[in-house]
């Protein structure tokens, strides 16, 4: 048998993912400053550098749109199990409970995997200054 929740089960999350999304929402916003800077730089001068840079940012950002997606599913449904709990149907709360934090272990995963791809794309970066130093 499912336990059953209180209304301030599924609040106890608002305040993590609010936070988690403010940080990837900071992230997609210097996704879009940066995309603007280098498409400036390739119309003056197009590189074959550029070009993978560009293609990492796009993997970077469907990433980041799909951790905002799974975020907010996550809030929305955490708003509907309140609900649920409020009109008196537990059954369905917990599930969707459940369901919320399936969703936010995703958004989460998919951070990870996010992060290591920028953190690959800066380590290249770093090489290329250490090489250019040793030259």
């Amino acid at each position: 048998m499912l336990e059953p929740i209180t209304l301030t089960t599924p609040a106890l999350l608002f305040s993590a993912i609010s936070l988690i999304m403010l940080a990837y929402t900071n992230r997609f916003m210097s996704y879009a400053t940066l995309i603007r800077t280098l498409h400036e730089k390739f119309k003056i001068r197009p590189d074959d550098v550029l070009l993978g840079q560009i293609s990492n940012l796009r993997k970077r950002l469907y990433l980041t749109k799909y951790m905002q997606i799974f975020g907010v599913s996550s809030l929305f449904l955490c708003v509907l199990t309140m609900f649920l709990i409020f009109i008196g149907s537990q059954g369905p709360a917990v599930w969707m409970f459940g369901v919320a934090l399936v969703l936010l272990i995703a958004s989460l995963g998919i951070s990870i995997i996010e992060i290591n791809i920028s953190v690959k794309a800066l380590n290249l970066h770093l090489g290329d200054m250490e090489v250019r130093r040793n030259d």
